[in-house]
């Protein structure tokens, strides 16, 4: 079958050799062929090499995801089969596939299918696209995983800004089976927590954390932690189940305050703050009144979607910690996250060099992490590598 033709400008091809699924408009010189959005293409070095096989959206200012580096490999179920099987596998092998709790099934770039995000919790899915190509397959996709998972259902979650991006409707609904009559519980590590599967955040909760929580949760024994953007508290409860004194947690969200609270009772902590607010206002709110606390975690949500807004989220975030850093108490931990895929771990150094600076404070890095197994990053798309968590002592 001969595929319509992505041809590439003149010394545009090397990242592609190289495998970056992103083919930006900017590389791109023609189209030969009829390709419809979101067909698939071949594409081409400038004197007509082959280079891989992907999905094109002329509306995007990606105009080819890429996805298979073989000539004969056609990106048809057969191979997103055996794709979705590989990364399955993985999260086998590393043994996240405890029936009561929740994993990333499947992580977009991290295991080659780009634009894809499939979380698992407990009997259920929740699938989310990125992208024109994939939104057009997700029934034979849902469809793959349903006979090799059996879930109860699969809820499909469209990010509303990446659809008016990539041009396809914005679309939450049940693709398969039945949802549950209200929230559902998922353990994580002796913790249980409430998933909003339809109505949550990102797909429900933040599984990239799960490791992050527990180790930082372990310096929190015996000190009270203020957990910044809360979410469903899960920096907190992890805290008290190590022996913080006490937690408060700080969130612009009625909603996941509420889901925060239910989620302290359902583990029987009643040691646990719960502040609905702007973060900056109630930070500065907490530094007026003289307030200190052994850990201090920022966990802010994306300040950056691309390179064009790194300046603006750099000064962000270093409002954030200029703040973070006067709640800390001598020998206390700032917990720095962020999940700007644009902003490197460099860049976040950095930026708490120079705050700690300003403030003539010390800043000892204790760990550098970054988000659990089910989240693998790929070598050829370091952009993957999007969750960023510094540990550090504060003098």
């Amino acid at each position: 079958m001969s595929l319509p033709k992505v041809i590439l400008q003149k010394g545009k091809a090397k990242p592609f050799f190289s495998r970056h699924p992103w083919v930006f408009a900017g590389a791109v010189d023609r189209i030969e062929g009829d390709a419809k959005p979101g067909d698939e293409v071949e594409l081409l070095s400038t004197v007509g090499n082959f280079v891989a096989r992907g999905f094109l959206n002329p509306n995007s200012k990606i105009r080819v995801r890429l996805y298979s580096w073989n000539e004969n490999q056609l990106l048809d179920e057969s191979f997103f089969r055996n794709r979705l099987e590989k990364a399955i596998q993985l999260r086998e092998t590393l043994g996240l596939m405890d029936p009561e709790g929740g994993c990333r099934l499947i992580f977009s770039e991290g295991d080659g299918l780009s634009g894809l995000s499939v979380d698992r919790y407990g009997d259920y899915l929740v699938m989310q696209v990125s992208a024109l190509g994939i939104f057009q397959r997700r029934e034979m996709i849902a469809g793959i995983l349903q006979n090799r998972l059996k879930p109860k259902g699969i809820f499909f979650r469209t990010d509303k800004t990446m659809a008016k991006l990539e041009g396809f409707e914005a679309l939450d609904e049940w693709i398969f089976g039945d949802g549950p009559s209200g929230n559902i519980c998922i353990q994580e590590y002796g913790l249980q927590f409430q998933i909003q599967l339809a109505s949550g955040q990102k797909t429900g909760y933040y599984l990239d954390q799960r490791d992050n929580r527990v180790q930082v949760a372990k310096l929190a024994r015996g000190k009270r932690l203020l957990d910044v953007f809360c979410y469903a508290g899960g920096f907190s409860l992890h805290a008290m189940n190590h022996g913080a004194l006490a937690t408060v947690g700080i969130d612009q969200s009625q909603q996941a305050l509420e889901l925060a609270a239910s989620n302290a009772c359902l583990n029987h902590f009643s040691n646990c703050q719960w502040i609905q607010g702007e973060a900056f206002d109630e930070m500065d709110k907490l530094v007026e009144s003289g307030e200190k606390f052994g850990v201090v975690v920022l966990d802010p949500p994306r300040f950056a979607r691309n390179r064009n807004d790194v300046k603006d989220a750099l000064r962000g975030y270093r409002r954030l910690h200029m703040q973070g850093l006067k709640l800390v108490e001598d020998g206390g931990y700032l917990v720095s996250c962020c999940c700007s895929g644009a902003i490197n771990m460099d860049m976040m150094e950095e930026l708490l060099a120079q705050v700690a600076t300003d403030q003539k404070r010390d800043i000892q890095v204790i760990e550098k992490r970054g988000p659990s197994g089910d989240h693998p990053v790929s070598v050829s798309c370091l952009e993957s590598h999007y969750l960023k968590c510094l540990i550090t002592r504060v003098l």
